[in-house]
């Protein structure tokens, strides 16, 4: 299980794309759950 992790973020490392498109949907993630109503993330993440 470990190599395929190393092996997955060796292929996310040397794609530039994916890493982008990866930073985009923890964005969206964050906004969704600051959007959520959790006012406690929403002063962390100021």
């Amino acid at each position: 299980m470990t190599q395929r992790i190393s092996k997955f973020k060796r292929f996310v490392m040397m794609n530039p794309i994916i890493q982008f498109f990866k930073f985009i949907f923890l964005s969206l993630k964050v906004l969704l759950i600051v959007a959520g109503g959790h006012g406690g993330t929403r002063e962390v993440h100021k």
